[in-house]
């Protein structure tokens, strides 16, 4: 598998150049993994200033969420002020509402992980201490004797904590009293049927319990997994893995824009990025 970080700069300005052209985008959103994890570590800050600057080229506000490739690079209070995420006590975590009918919710995939926190703290050590619990490789990124979906409990992949449950439930909540349509999105996947168990959220359930008590999320985004997936869960709520755009050859892109609509969003590919029609009920 070949990544090709350096083209990926080259399918970016491609992106926003062809964003631009279209002039009726209301934001762009990139999920994760915007460095490579083996950028050596003294160019780290300046290949994400690089891919952000290219992001900032883009006439409308621009979103980003954390991959752990990201965090390889640089703690996560370097990153998220250049990501441009305001953020309380290291939170990831946001939501925004570009119209009326539609909000976003970006959820933080390595709110409890081992990399990313300073090592002492709290949420490095619950990470630590599950993966002891579940993963009993001393590789804890090898999956080598886990079953099924326990394939899962790996080093690169995190879950999202207590706090930020209790959050993603308000946000629902508000969002079903405004009658809005939410998108989630999230850097690791939410639904076994999208990607693959090595590339699923720890309590990937817990999110989706509280996603299923409401009505309102029609669509949930994730990265993580690079050549992509798409899969409709029990409650018919779409699962999208985009293609990543480090996986593109020399003269392949990877991107695409939503065409939002009351019943279903449209995801129209570029390059290796697979058109998606997601229908729901309105």
């Amino acid at each position: 598998m070949g990544w090709y970080y350096r083209h990926s700069l080259l399918v970016l300005q491609n992106a926003v150049q062809r964003w631009n052209n279209h002039q009726k985008l209301k934001f762009v959103i990139h999920f994760g993994d915007i460095v490579d994890g083996f950028c050596p570590k003294d160019q780290s800050l300046e290949a994400v200033k690089k891919v952000v600057n290219e992001f900032e080229k883009f006439n409308g506000p621009a979103y980003h969420m954390i991959g752990n490739h990201c965090l390889y690079n640089l703690p996560r209070h370097m990153l998220l002020p250049l990501l441009k995420i305001s953020s309380v006590d290291g939170r990831a975590y946001y939501d925004f509402s570009p119209t009326p009918e539609y909000r976003f919710v970006v959820l933080d995939g390595y709110d409890i992980s081992a990399i990313g926190w300073p090592h002492n703290h709290p949420n490095t050590l619950e990470a630590l201490k599950f993966l002891g619990e579940k993963n009993p490789n001393t590789e804890k990124n090898s999956p080598a004797g886990l079953v099924g979906l326990e394939r899962r409990f790996l080093m690169f992949n995190g879950a999202v904590g207590k706090e930020q449950i209790k959050w993603l439930d308000a946000v629902l909540q508000d969002a079903t009293k405004l009658n809005q349509k939410v998108v989630v999105c999230c850097h690791v996947p939410l639904d076994p049927g999208s990607a693959s168990p090595e590339a699923l959220l720890w309590n990937c359930n817990e999110v989706m319990d509280v996603i299923h008590r409401y009505n309102c999320v029609k669509v949930c985004l994730a990265g993580h997994d690079h050549q992509g997936g798409h899969s409709i869960d029990t409650h018919g709520i779409h699962h999208r893995v985009l293609e990543a755009a480090l996986e593109c050859p020399p003269g392949t892109d990877a991107f695409g824009h939503i065409d939002a609509y009351d019943d279903r969003l449209s995801l129209v590919g570029t390059g290796r990025m697979q058109s998606t029609d997601m229908c729901f009920t309105p």
